[in-house]
């Protein structure tokens, strides 16, 4: 039984893409907190997102892990390395050995860590070129849980969140029905019953031509991609001014989740 948990990470385990009523995001770590509350006595959970978006590997190990060995959590959920991957001449090898260092220190004093694998990147402009570092980091990322015993959160082989539908207009980041799926995954891998199945098959899509999808990557290249190439051509971060939103309340989040609904 898990009656506390903590949220370390990035954009994708902040919630980017999954807005709330008040404008700050949900995600997948706020609805998987929900489903770990529910097996609890009411009142007797206790939730902790840390995750900040644009956060690279150090910066999470250096700024959220402390603060989740502090909270001595049953469970810590551990996303961290994607924006490393994602950058030009990074090595996944070394990436990986700085990820096991923290993995370490983690499950040194956390009953249990739970590890995340990047998305297969096949469908999506731009990342689809970086698909093999990717699964190369994957393998580390499995290879590290093996040796630490840590249950791993399988993103690549969760094939329903290549849909489309799965992903927020900047293509970056998940859905709220993304996020949904991928808190319900979380769940099946912790054991946790679930009130629907992650891969149950996305409705028809009806047939788009080629002018349409050639007229959306260009809006979605003007819009998202080149102000996400300037900032990294400036050294600037989405995550510079933002703060992590801390101790929350699942009844809280189910309010919250409920008023977008």
């Amino acid at each position: 039984m898990i009656g506390s948990y903590a949220a370390v990470g990035d954009s994708f385990t902040e919630g980017v893409g999954d807005p709330g009523p008040d404008g700050a995001f949900v995600g997948w770590a706020d609805r998987f907190a929900v489903l770990l509350s529910d097996r609890q006595p009411e009142g007797d959970f206790e939730y902790t997102n840390l995750a900040v978006r644009g956060k690279l590997l150090d910066q999470i190990v250096a700024d959220q892990v402390p603060q989740a060995l502090a909270l001595a959590p049953d469970l810590v959920s551990f996303c961290a390395g994607g924006n490393d991957i994602i950058r030009p001449g990074t090595d996944p090898d070394e990436v990986a050995e700085r990820f096991e260092r923290a993995v370490a220190r983690l499950t040194e004093a956390i009953g249990t860590v739970l590890v995340t694998t990047g998305f297969d990147t096949r469908g999506v402009p731009v990342l689809k070129h970086m698909r093999g570092k990717i699964a190369t980091y994957n393998g580390h990322v499995r290879a590290i849980a093996d040796r630490y015993g840590c249950p791993v959160l399988d993103l690549w082989s969760l094939k329903t969140v290549q849909d489309r539908r799965a992903w927020d207009d900047d293509r970056l980041h998940l859905s709220p029905e993304g996020h949904t799926r991928v808190a319900l995954r979380a769940g099946q891998v912790l054991g946790v019953e679930v009130p629907a199945n992650p891969d149950q098959p996305w409705p028809p899509l009806p047939h788009r031509g080629t002018l349409e999808v050639r007229r959306d990557d260009v809006h979605w290249a003007r819009e998202y991609l080149v102000p996400w190439i300037g900032r990294r051509l400036r050294g600037e971060s989405s995550g510079d001014h933002v703060t992590a939103k801390g101790a929350l309340s699942p009844d809280d989040i189910k309010m919250r989740i409920a008023s977008v609904a």
